[in-house]
């Protein structure tokens, strides 16, 4: 495991949750899973994204989120991404694994690979298609965290799993010993001010592209932004504005990253992050079916918006 260095933390002005293990924090962005033009797992251009990601300063990377296309991939291919990624950038930051699935016992088996692959922390979002309450969610969270001993994160995006986690829900699962932290993606910034006061020493990441400056200068831990798979550049600067108390160039930098947003969202859904990719000079492939990929006509209107946003085309050259 490899946990973030407190001298670093405090150097960078940053105040991780206390309990945190690995001291997450700042830009941690959640991965794209690269398919080759037959729709399988290009495991070499997905490790090409996490070393694009690293290299350009991002505190963590996130491999299996909803960016990552996690539904659309076998139990085998998820396993192979989480080993992909930490071969590639494993110690250097930390390497989350989404291991979330629609039942706890198949959570629990991809908990226990990515484990065993090396994951620092594994992000096991709120399970979905079937509703469940607040006793089953908590006790779900419970037998994750006990099948493993690496540290669990939360993850609740309503809007996707059809769940919400309610106050009393996450007040029960912030009780359990080994879950660290909540990725949150819900959008509600009411929630969120009472997570962060009614548990100050759990580590919280903001999902939510246009709510970055708002839940880092409430307190977040850190960042979890689609944009920054395409942009990390912006997506740091925003943080470490913040840190530095720089509101006005933080207002700054969320006015582009999220100018950038509606760019991307001009596609189908997900798409926006691998079209931008592509524009940058990174062949990521195709989505996943039934998701689609931006058509040429859209990717141009990509292209077009992008440089329009911005007086140079500077973002989308290597």
């Amino acid at each position: 495991m490899n946990a973030g260095d407190p001298d670093a933390d405090a150097a960078a002005g940053t105040d991780p949750g206390a309990d945190d293990p690995l001291g997450l924090h700042g830009i941690v962005p959640p991965m794209i899973t690269a398919f080759a033009e037959d729709e399988s797992v290009d495991e070499a251009a997905t490790a090409t994204h996490a070393r694009f990601l690293v290299d350009r300063g991002v505190h963590g990377v996130f491999a299996l989120g909803t960016n990552g296309e996690f539904p659309l991939l076998t139990a085998e291919e998820r396993d192979r991404v989480v080993e992909t990624v930490v071969d590639e950038v494993g110690g250097e930051v930390p390497v989350l694994a989404g291991v979330g699935a629609e039942s706890t016992r198949e959570t629990i088996e991809r908990a226990n690979a990515a484990e065993a692959a090396g994951a620092d922390g594994l992000v096991v979002v709120v399970p979905y298609y079937f509703p469940v309450d607040d006793d089953g969610l908590v006790e779900h969270y419970r037998r994750v965290a006990d099948a493993v001993d690496t540290p669990v994160y939360a993850y609740t995006f309503p809007d996707m799993t059809g769940n919400e986690l309610s106050p009393a829900a996450l007040d029960g699962i912030a009780a359990i010993d080994g879950v660290e932290g909540l990725k949150d993606t819900s959008e509600d910034v009411v929630q969120m001010q009472r997570s962060l006061r009614e548990h100050p020493d759990f580590t919280y990441l903001i999902g939510a592209n246009r709510l970055a400056h708002v839940g880092l200068s409430m307190g977040c831990d850190g960042a979890v932004l689609s944009v920054a798979n395409a942009f990390p550049e912006l997506a740091v600067d925003l943080y470490e504005a913040v840190q530095a108390g720089d509101d006005e160039r933080a207002r700054e930098l969320q006015g582009d990253l999220s100018d950038l947003l509606d760019a991307m969202e001009r596609g189908p859904f997900l798409a926006g992050v691998k079209a931008a990719l592509d524009l940058r000079g990174f062949d990521v492939g195709p989505m996943r079916s039934p998701l689609r990929s931006f058509s040429t006509e859209q990717k141009d209107a990509l292209q077009d918006a992008l440089v329009d946003l911005h007086d140079d085309d500077k973002l989308l050259v290597e």
